[in-house]
């Protein structure tokens, strides 16, 4: 096992002594964060797909402004599909058929 440098070792004591509080602020926050970890644990098949250049980067782009691995956010919204459950919302990123627009409405 690996062993733990000096940051890692506070962190772990700070945990041990109850130091630490959640930055979770909301009921429906914390609903969220369990889907992503479930959706993380509950993988027992494999599958390749593949995509675009810019479809990955933009993917990528929003699993970062939610905190996640882009993977799980692929494997999140797949499931929420599946389920009935997927919702879109809007994002703060830009997209690219709207940067797309843009450059055209400026030329």
């Amino acid at each position: 096992m690996k062993t733990l440098d000096r940051y890692e070792k506070q962190v772990l004591s700070a945990f041990e002594a109850g130091k630490l509080k959640s930055t979770v602020t909301s009921e429906a926050a914390l609903h969220r964060y369990r889907e992503y970890a479930r959706a993380t644990l509950s993988k027992n098949k494999r599958g390749n797909i593949r995509l675009s250049t810019p479809d990955l980067s933009e993917i990528q782009a929003r699993a970062a402004e939610e905190g996640i691995p882009y993977q799980t956010l692929i494997a999140s919204v797949l499931h929420k599909f599946v389920a009935g459950r997927f919702a879109e919302k809007t994002s703060r990123l830009t997209t690219r058929a709207s940067r797309r627009g843009k450059k055209r409405r400026a030329a």
